[in-house]
């Protein structure tokens, strides 16, 4: 679909509440980390300098969602690197929920060349949803400030 392939932050009293639309499955999961990302930081000026890679499995959609976005906060937090580039191989059903694997490449935060905004304490289930509409796919989660 024309016009689905992109992420955008929706209106939310006190955090972040983000919608994304891709006609894949991996492409929103890829959107939703750079919206997450984007809170933080202007992702343009983050050079690929490292990998994380991310090989996980979700007992639902949401929680495959959840556990992606929240292994990356994580990495975040624990090396300081803030990433600006994505890319989900695939998220599949398997035996007892949704399998994915996904790279993310960055850097080290460096204040003087990427532009702190507001930090990510957590990803949240608060409003979450993945939907499928045959044609393209909907995303729509809260990251708590």
């Amino acid at each position: 679909m024309e016009g689905c392939d992109y992420f955008r932050f929706l209106e939310h009293t006190a955090d972040v509440y983000v919608e994304v639309c891709a006609t894949t499955l991996e492409r929103a999961f890829e959107l939703a980390a750079k919206a997450m990302f984007e809170v933080m930081t202007d992702t343009s000026k983050v050079e690929p300098v490292r990998e994380y890679v991310v090989v996980d499995q979700g007992f639902d959609l949401e929680n495959a969602l959840y556990r992606w976005l929240e292994d990356l906060l994580v990495e975040y937090g624990r090396s300081n690197t803030v990433f600006g580039e994505f890319k989900v191989d695939y998220v599949r059903a398997e035996e007892g929920g949704y399998a994915f694997r996904g790279r993310a490449l960055g850097e080290t935060f460096n204040p003087e060349k990427h532009e702190p905004r507001v930090e990510v304490k957590a990803v949240t289930y608060s409003q979450m949803e993945v939907i499928n509409l045959g044609d393209r796919w909907i995303l729509r989660f809260v990251l708590d400030i």
